[in-house]
Formats: C-alpha cells, sequence, structure tokens
C-alpha cells in the first residue's frame, strides 16, 4: 500500500465505509455508460477519449511523481487500465445500439479479474464466495442471451476486449505499493491524452468538426466520465483495490450493468424485458451471497 495510507484490510471482508463506497462507484459507472453513450454520438470515438483523460491531466498533473523502482509496473497498469481500455470499450460502445448490451458485456471484466487474479496474484476464493460469483454471473448472462446482442457482434467483442484488458490492469495495479490513487490516475490521464490524440488525428476524421457542432449534452457528457467516472469512480476503484482481494470486490461489480441497465431504460429508452428482470434478480442474489460470506467470514473467524 501508498505511504501514510490506511491500513490494508487483512482479510475479504468489506468494512461498511468501503462497502458503500463500492455501491456508490458502481451507480457512477453505471449511468456513465449513459453518458459514454451520448458523448461517443457527438464526437469520434477515440477522439472522446483522449479529450477525457486531456481533462483529467489538466488536474492531476500536479500528482505526476516517479516512483523508483515500480515505474515499469506503473507505466503497464497506466496504458492497460486507461488508453488501452477505454480506447476499446468507446469503439464498442458506438457500435452497440443498446446501452443494456454493453453493460452486460463489459462485466465479463469480473470472471476475467478474477480468474486472473487467482492465476498471477495467488489470491484464494472459497465454494461460498465461488456459488456467489457463479449465480452473480450466471444472471449476465441470462440477460445476455436476449437476441439484441447479437446485433452488434463487432462493438461487443470491442467491450470484451476491454474487459479483458482492463482486468489485466488491475493484476498490475496490485502489485504497485508506494502509488496512491490519484497519481496512478495522473500517469493514466497523461498516457490516454498523449497516446490517443495523435491515435484519432491517424485513423478517425471529423474531430474539428465535432467540436464545433457538439452540443451541451456532448460535453457534459465528456465532463461526466472525466470527473465522476474517472476522478472519483475509478479513484476509489484502485484505494479498494489496494486494500481487498479483487476476488471479493470483483462480484460486487456486478451491480454496475443493473445501474447501467436502468438509467438505460429510464434515460435513453432501452427496452426492459422479462430476461433483463429475470438475470437482474439472479444477479443480485449472487451479490449478496458474496457480501453475506464476507460478514460471516469476519464474525467467525473462519
Amino acid at each position: 500500500m501508498p505511504e501514510s495510507a490506511p491500513a490494508a484490510a487483512t482479510g475479504p471482508h468489506v468494512a461498511g465505509r468501503d462497502l458503500a463506497l463500492l455501491v456508490a462507484m458502481n451507480v457512477i459507472w453505471g449511468l456513465n455508460l449513459v453518458a459514454s453513450k451520448i458523448g461517443v454520438g457527438e464526437f469520434p470515438p477515440i477522439f472522446f477519449t483522449a479529450l477525457r483523460f486531456a481533462m483529467l491531466a489538466v488536474v492531476l498533473l500536479p500528482l505526476l511523481r516517479r516512483h523508483h523502482g515500480e515505474m515499469t509496473t506503473l507505466l503497464t497498469a497506466a496504458l492497460l487500465t486507461g488508453p488501452a481500455t477505454f480506447a476499446l470499450l468507446f469503439l464498442g460502445i458506438a457500435r452497440v445500439e443498446h446501452v443494456s448490451n454493453v453493460a452486460i458485456a463489459s462485466q465479463l471484466g469480473v470472471p476475467f479479474s478474477t480468474l486472473l487474479s487467482v492465476w498471477l496474484l495467488g489470491e484464494r476464493i472459497h465454494w461460498r464466495r465461488t456459488l456467489g460469483i457463479i449465480l452473480a454471473f450466471a444472471g449476465v448472462v441470462v440477460i445476455g442471451l436476449d437476441p439484441r446482442m447479437f446485433a452488434s457482434r463487432a462493438g461487443l467483442l470491442l467491450v470484451a476486449a476491454s474487459a479483458f484488458v482492463g482486468a489485466l490492469g488491475v493484476v498490475y495495479i496490485k502489485k504497485l505499493r508506494t502509488v496512491r490513487p490519484l497519481q496512478l490516475q495522473a500517469w493514466i490521464s497523461v498516457a490516454g491524452g498523449l497516446l490517443l490524440l495523435p491515435l484519432s488525428l491517424s485513423v478517425e476524421s471529423g474531430q474539428w468538426a465535432a467540436v464545433q457542432s457538439a452540443t451541451w449534452h456532448g460535453w457534459g457528457a465528456l465532463a461526466y466520465t472525466a470527473v465522476m467516472a474517472s476522478l472519483i469512480g475509478h479513484s476509489t476503484w484502485y484505494y479498494l483495490v489496494g486494500r481487498y482481494p479483487v476476488t471479493g470486490l470483483a462480484p460486487i461489480t456486478l451491480l454496475t450493468p443493473l445501474f447501467g441497465i436502468v438509467f438505460g431504460v429510464t434515460l435513453l429508452g432501452d427496452q426492459l424485458t422479462t430476461r433483463v428482470i429475470i438475470g437482474g434478480s439472479i444477479t443480485l442474489v449472487g451479490v449478496y451471497i458474496v457480501i453475506r460470506r464476507e460478514r460471516r467470514l469476519v464474525d467467525t473467524g473462519t
């Protein structure tokens, strides 16, 4: 953990305050799917991503620090969780019609994070949490069987690739010892801006026209993705990743697609189907089992 930071948790139990932060983070990320869909509707996707990181870099540049002995890991984490993950995600969002579909596909990061943490970090999960993870992911699969999912295969593959790259980036974040969440965000934002703006200029067109014609909805979406989703949401995530096993946190992030679906239905007019209701219920049961099991581990000392 970073110096002068709170002591890392010694068990899988997520403390009450941190659990509240985790749920709030899921709400922010769920609404971010709507904001991102609006944003890529007014800006080229990679350019939108570059603007997001550039806006974040303006705020966080004073926090940019070298960390001797950790720079390779830090830069790898920044590149994977920043420009690589979000360029793929926004390219995918631009190609998928319904936000709810993106919400589902992005949750492939949950099994990716869990499997990579077990494989590369040596974290362990027991059968009750395994059952909760399976149920939670099964609910996502039930929702994902909606025939609409097959109408945007290219976009969904890009979202799935984003989920894998982001999960791999989390593994590298777990290896950091002296880097605070906002310092990591500073490196992510600088790397994102420096890499993605030239990439956008090379493979996209219409950037200046988009800037001139963008409405307040587009600029508001950009501000939300930078400030709320990145500065607040991801800093909260990196803080929690430094305190708890990824295997205990990842299943609870399955709340993000549920919030994403709700916001997609209420704000963008996505259709709420019986399949979504059933799958969402299964997911909530799985998340409840994970949370209940973590509390019992602390209460009983087992």
